[in-house]
């Protein structure tokens, strides 16, 4: 395992990569050890997203989780850069209508924030909440220009 620590508009990040791939981002500074290509690109293509400059990630990721976390962090990867989801429009879209509160349960746990964009998906009465902090979320919708 290889980690990065970089600062962002967010606070410090830690990046985390297996030899293949982007396996976790973590808000903070945290232990770890060497550097490998994956990290570098990820840390480069972080900071264009938060220079306005990149809409999309090639850094190839690595999820870990249920099945049921894993149908919804793939779904996130379809809401376009700028748009925002609710949470019951995720779930009826991976075919859990009712299940708005498993989609926000999912989204606390996705190991790797901002690439896989949990910070798009909304409550329907306004911002919802994110983990670790909703000061991040909003500052993230900042970043795309999203109005709440």
């Amino acid at each position: 395992m290889y980690s990065l620590q970089m600062t962002s508009p967010v606070g410090d990040l830690t990046l985390f990569a297996n030899d293949r791939a982007l396996t976790a981002i973590k808000f903070g500074k945290f232990p770890g050890g060497g550097e490998n290509g994956i990290l570098r690109l990820a840390e480069k293509e972080l900071n264009e997203y938060f220079a306005g400059q990149r809409h999309e990630f090639t850094v190839p990721t690595e999820l870990s989780g249920t099945a049921f976390q894993l149908k919804v962090w793939n779904s996130l990867l379809g809401i376009p850069y700028g748009e925002t989801r609710t949470y019951g429009q995720v779930a009826a879209a991976i075919g859990c209508p009712g299940g708005a509160r498993a989609i926000g349960g999912a989204n606390s746990k996705n190991p790797i924030p901002i690439i896989v964009p949990c910070h798009r998906v909304v409550s329907s009465a306004g911002i919802g909440g994110y983990s670790p902090d909703l000061g991040i979320k909003r500052t993230l919708m900042a970043v795309e220009n999203i109005e709440i």
